[in-house]
């Protein structure tokens, strides 16, 4: 009864927090100005860019890490879970593979994109494309770093909130297409909690609600990084990804982000991939013709 009763204070206590956040919010929402707004955002912008690393974070060239995958179907069960590393060049070139064979890769590069899996080396589907051109749009680091730079974007302080049962502050983006991005800030660490925005989905062209987690901060050559990631649209999650180590300016080429490089992979991995084929095919065909002999023995048997 007594742990009952202690949940059941518990949960009240975080109700009243949550709406008393909820009404601070809305308080602040009547008695700013526009100006004032867009100035408080600016405000929590900066002092989340300066806990991320201030000019170590800014000038990132380039970016690896390594780490765990856990993959869910619309139905939130588990499809898959492996290790694999990402490369990236911040703000739209990245390159995904599997590891230890890496034999299906996806490569990013702005506008174009290709993956490398048994088949060979091909243009990635329409639909990858456009949710990975869509995730550039909406990237955390792409938008402290680029995008509240950019001319017509809109800037707003949205508000207190609790997230994670944290105290968080939440800033407010539009941009010149109207898409809408909100991100919550801890007000302690100042470090990002959460991302939200709206976007068409490329496969059903029906509007959906995306929901970005960022937790377990490390400090890796003096940026904060958020070694786990977790991703939910419409309510249902997507992704989890546990990184196990990352890297910053390791020296990466933009030449590892384009279909030659694939091309280069697949003459290595592709030929043994065609080996094992042809020794399968081998077995087989052995199989068969040992099959036959003995059915020809039988008939022979069965004739004499």
């Amino acid at each position: 009864m007594r742990m009952k009763s202690s949940l059941t204070l518990a949960l009240a206590l975080c109700l009243g927090i949550s709406l008393a956040a909820s009404a601070r919010a809305a308080q602040d929402d009547e008695i700013m100005m526009p100006e004032q707004s867009t100035a408080k955002a600016k405000q929590i912008l900066q002092a989340a860019i300066q806990a991320l690393g201030g000019p170590a974070y800014l000038d990132v060239h380039d970016v690896t890490c390594t780490g765990n995958l856990s993959q869910f179907d619309h139905s939130g069960d588990e499809t898959g879970f492996g290790k694999f590393i990402d490369y990236s060049i911040p703000p739209d070139k990245e390159r995904q593979e599997n590891i230890p064979k890496r034999n299906i890769i996806e490569v990013y590069n702005g506008k174009q994109g290709w993956v490398l899996d048994r088949g060979g080396v091909s243009v990635a589907p329409p639909s990858d494309l456009a949710r990975f051109q869509q995730d550039t749009l909406r990237d955390i680091d792409n938008i402290l770093r680029h995008r509240i730079h950019e001319p017509g974007i809109v800037l707003r302080y949205a508000g207190p909130d609790i997230v994670e049962l944290k105290q968080a502050d939440w800033v407010e983006l539009l941009d010149t297409d109207n898409r809408t991005i909100r991100i919550a800030f801890d007000r302690a660490t100042h470090l990002p909690l959460e991302e939200t925005s709206e976007s068409r989905d490329p496969q059903t062209q029906l509007a959906s609600n995306e929901i970005d987690l960022f937790s377990d901060y490390h400090p890796v050559d003096g940026i904060q990084t958020a070694f786990q990631l977790e991703r939910d649209r419409n309510g249902i999650k997507v992704f989890q990804a546990f990184f196990a180590k990352c890297e910053y300016n390791t020296g990466l080429q933009d030449s590892f982000f384009t279909r030659e490089s694939l091309e280069d992979r697949w003459a290595k991995v592709g030929k043994k991939q065609r080996k094992k084929e042809a020794k399968e095919n081998q077995k087989d065909k052995d199989k068969n013709k040992n099959a036959n002999s003995n059915s020809n023995s039988s008939s022979n048997n069965s004739d004499w």
